[in-house]
């Protein structure tokens, strides 16, 4: 369900509103897929070293159809929280196979995005109601990187919307909440406070960095084979 939900929905729609992208008077068209620092690209977040780690390996549960007992990607027993970081690896996937197939051809910009820990979700809703009031807590005195739903919502427009996230290819990543400042991650995006009204729309941006795909993420075969078995399996092709 997590992968059905997280990621085959994503590539079935994608492929669904190509043609309509290609026709599309704003120019660049872009594609935006959400991704979660959960399910880390680079290796060098905090988030993605908590366990269980996400790990596609070579698709063969997906190989297979994921038919019990074979119900993770990677051809393992199935485990919930496992399941979602392995779905949002396969975002970055789809969205890099998307950058490779079409970007060139037709103009389209293809992005990722992770806009911060949207602590107060209903992701959390059947989990125990002192955890419900904790992990939000912790995230805003602890690691900082609590945002809120409106301010995620700023820094998704802006990746949609905005001149200066039009890079194909590229994986945007907050690391903190707005005003907070922040290490900036591998190429620190700069000198947006300068501008004022960028600053009053959508927050500090000291906290944002153009992340490097790593991992499984950056194998360009593995995301070939993602999406050719993603094609068999919603008949895309």
């Amino acid at each position: 369900m997590s992968f059905a939900a997280n990621y085959l929905g994503h590539f079935l729609l994608c492929n669904l509103l190509l043609e309509d992208l290609k026709r599309s008077a704003s120019k660049p068209a872009r594609c935006v897929i959400l991704g979660t620092v959960t399910a880390t690209v680079n290796g060098a977040e905090l988030g993605g070293m908590i366990p269980p780690l996400a790990h596609v390996g070579d698709l063969e549960g997906l190989e297979k159809g994921m038919k019990a007992p074979v119900t993770m990607l990677d051809g393992q027993e199935f485990d919930g929280a496992k399941a979602y970081k392995d779905s949002k690896v396969c975002d970055v996937m789809l969205m890099k196979e998307l950058h490779r197939r079409y970007h060139q051809e037709t103009g389209i910009v293809f992005t990722s995005l992770y806009p911060g820990c949207i602590a107060e979700t209903g992701l959390f809703r059947e989990h125990y109601p002192l955890f419900q009031s904790l992990f939000p807590a912790f995230h805003k005195t602890v690691t900082k990187a609590y945002v809120s739903q409106e301010e995620a919502g700023k820094r998704l427009a802006a990746v949609v919307a905005d001149e200066r996230y039009a890079t194909s290819g590229s994986y945007y990543s907050w690391g903190g909440e707005a005003g907070t400042g922040g290490s900036g991650g591998k190429e620190a995006v700069e000198n947006k406070e300068k501008d004022l009204d960028w600053f009053m729309n959508y927050g500090s941006f000291r906290t944002l960095s153009v992340d490097e795909i790593g991992g499984e993420a950056a194998d360009n075969a593995r995301c070939r084979k993602l999406w050719e078995l993603s094609e068999r399996l919603v008949e895309a092709n």
